[in-house]
């Protein structure tokens, strides 16, 4: 096996919250050093449902622990100047710092790009926002729902007879992460070929509106609004149930119209009005009920199994947590990791993001309790020596 990828690489993780935390956690997974900071009260991750075992408690945020694997922590108080002078001899060692931040805050304790960057010109800071470090907005706090509201991506979600639908989770979240992973290493190939660093500005609204990848460009081109999907009958594309759950379908995949009839085992799809693509959408709503009967007592599995392996359909069953906690696919992809953290033991976690067989991403280290590695990081990073540290923590520096 090759040397992890970015084993060479000093990464500060000021930020907070999922976005940045996850950017730095993909650093992380593919060898870089990567510190979290975090100011004395922790990460506000730490309080963030759901809990391991349903006890509050800041080191069993199941939230905290996904996000900040293969990590070391410290703690700063950024309110002290002897931590912010402690910050500043950071940056001067770091490649990259990733924070989340309201725009002009770190600038405000001088711990912006433009002071930090005059001591170490190579330096690459990563801003991960809801609005940016630009525009009218940059200033505005916001929430998951906020940012899918004015992205744009809740226009087209839902029923065209109701109103604008979210779907759940943090995706947001997650995409900022990864957006700013992206930047963090289009940065570091600049810098290679440049000498320089930059900072790299990622708004969660823009992240999330480029996911429109046609629908919002469609709209300046010809005018036109996709909008939501009809609420029945929509070309045999919603969403049906079955006798343990839900499934959906659609022709195509390299199936004819006689394997989908012998697939569902109804007399009634043999009938003329079903014979074709137009007549199929047209009797939508029958289509979709004969469905049903078919299959309201055969199980997700059987339907996605068959369907896909005998019948080649476009076939899909909609997997709920335990199912994918049990997937057979992802197990054989590797895609979950045991994680063995000093508080909670050990548990499994969604890890591996894609496959990189000769440089992979690798699990090191559980999440970091909140300052467990004060002694080793600033006796490595700045050549402390115990006693230093030991005064710092007493006057509640770190």
């Amino acid at each position: 096996m090759l040397p992890a990828t970015l084993d060479d690489l000093k990464v500060l993780d000021l930020s907070q919250g999922l976005a940045g935390p996850i950017c730095a956690k993909i650093l992380a997974d593919f060898g870089a050093d990567v510190v979290k900071v975090e100011p004395l009260s922790g990460d506000a991750s730490r309080g963030m449902a759901p809990f391991f075992g349903k006890e509050s408690h800041p080191e069993k945020s199941l939230v905290y622990l996904l996000a900040n694997l293969n990590k070391r922590g410290v703690k700063v108080n950024f309110d002290d100047a002897e931590g912010r002078d402690l910050l500043r001899q950071m940056a001067l060692k770091a490649d990259v710092i990733i924070e989340s931040y309201k725009p002009g805050y770190l600038a405000s304790l001088g711990l912006g790009y433009e002071t930090l960057s005059r001591g170490n010109p190579g330096l690459i800071m990563v801003s991960i926002t809801p609005f940016g470090q630009t525009g009218p907005y940059k200033d505005y706090k916001n929430e998951e729902i906020v940012t899918y509201a004015l992205s744009g991506i809740m226009s087209i979600s839902g029923l065209a007879d109701s109103e604008p639908l979210k779907h759940g989770g943090m995706q947001s979240q997650y995409e900022g992460g990864l957006a700013g992973t992206v930047g963090t290493l289009a940065a570091i190939t600049a810098r290679d070929m440049l000498g320089e660093g930059q900072h790299v500005d990622v708004s969660l609204q823009d992240v999330v509106t480029s996911t429109l990848v046609i629908h919002q460009p469609m709209y300046g081109w010809v005018g036109a609004v996709q909008g939501r999907r009809r609420p029945s009958g929509s070309n045999y594309g919603q969403v049906q149930e079955c006798k343990d759950g839900y499934f959906i379908w659609q022709t195509g995949g390299g199936a004819e119209w006689s394997d989908i009839i012998e697939f569902f085992g109804s007399e009634q799809l043999k009938e003329e009005r079903f014979a074709t693509v137009a007549g199929r959408a047209l009797h939508g709503i029958d289509l979709d009920r004969i469905v049903l009967d078919a299959t309201k007592d055969r199980t997700m599995q059987e339907l996605f199994l068959t369907a896909s392996e005998k019948y080649h359909m476009l076939f899909g069953i909609v997997q709920e947590p335990k199912d994918l906690a049990n997937c057979p696919h992802l197990d054989a992809r590797e895609y979950f990791q045991e994680v063995d953290h000093p508080v909670m033991g050990k548990i499994k976690v969604p890890f591996r993001l894609w496959s990189m067989p000769d440089a992979p991403a690798v699990y090191r280290r559980a999440s970091p309790l909140l300052g467990q590695h004060n002694s080793e990081v600033f006796v490595e990073m700045l050549g402390m020596d115990s006693d230093r540290v030991a005064a710092l923590a007493a006057k509640g520096v770190i």
